[in-house]
């Protein structure tokens, strides 16, 4: 079944939000990458079922990313070049760049699976800090540079048209890791409405699943605020 996720509308201007095609996501990719980083950081390199747990995280992510360079490439700077030529220029050098730091954090990652140890797991740790904060900067250019190039091009319509071709192309493995990450960084709006658009699409015994995940990851006053605004018991989404 095909689930509509509806993408948090960008700051208010004058007149009204715009589609914004980069924010839900990006809410997530930095909350997924502080998450592993600060658990790069705390590793204990003698427990191997911390550093297995740990390094999977890893690869969780950098393949999160890989992905997330892939589907912009694709579907946002096809739609951007094709109104406004040049305007991917800078970016697109640097989702080139992204993919070599992942190829090189991915054989960190394996040299300290390999043999862990303090140095090992230092070095992952400074060049994934390294690499998250290359991504927020890369990720405020688009959403302000970018973003004003498709706002001056595209009309809201068709920016949820390139969504929806986003979305079609995310496999379901790749789409619950992305919920995952997701929910608990948006704002309470924008959490109920996402979830509100997939309640009304999915069927009941589909949607208590997803939401048996989604409690998993929200604390209780979070919780409380999304199961008032989907007119659900408190108690939905604790599985015994």
């Amino acid at each position: 079944m095909s689930v509509t996720i509806t993408l948090a509308p960008a700051a208010k201007t004058a007149t009204a939000p715009r589609v914004d095609l980069y924010s839900g996501i990006h809410k997530a990719l930095r909350l997924f990458m502080n998450d592993t980083l600060a658990r790069v950081g705390r590793l204990d390199h003698d427990d191997p079922a911390e550093v297995s747990a740990t390094l999977a995280q890893v690869q969780s992510l950098l393949d999160a990313c890989r992905s997330h360079v892939a589907k912009e490439n694709k579907f946002v700077h096809t739609a951007i070049e094709a109104r406004c030529p040049g305007a991917c220029e800078r970016v697109g050098s640097e989702h080139a760049e992204h993919l070599d730091a992942i190829a090189a954090l991915e054989a960190e990652a394996a040299a300290l699976r390999a043999l862990p140890g303090a140095g090992a797991a230092l070095r992952l740790y400074r060049h994934l800090a390294r690499f998250v904060g290359e991504n927020f900067e890369h990720m405020h250019v688009e959403e302000s540079e970018h973003n004003s190039a498709l706002w001056a091009a595209y009309s809201d319509g068709e920016l949820i048209e390139i969504h929806q071709r986003i979305l079609a192309s995310i496999d379901p493995a790749e789409m619950a890791l992305l919920l995952r990450w997701m929910v608990p960084a948006l704002t309470p709006a924008e959490r109920a409405t996402m979830l509100g658009e997939m309640q009304v699409h999915m069927p009941p015994e589909a949607m208590r699943a997803v939401l048996d995940v989604v409690r998993l990851h929200l604390d209780d006053t979070a919780w409380g605020k999304l199961a008032r605004a989907l007119r659900i018991p408190i108690a939905q989404g604790l599985t015994a």
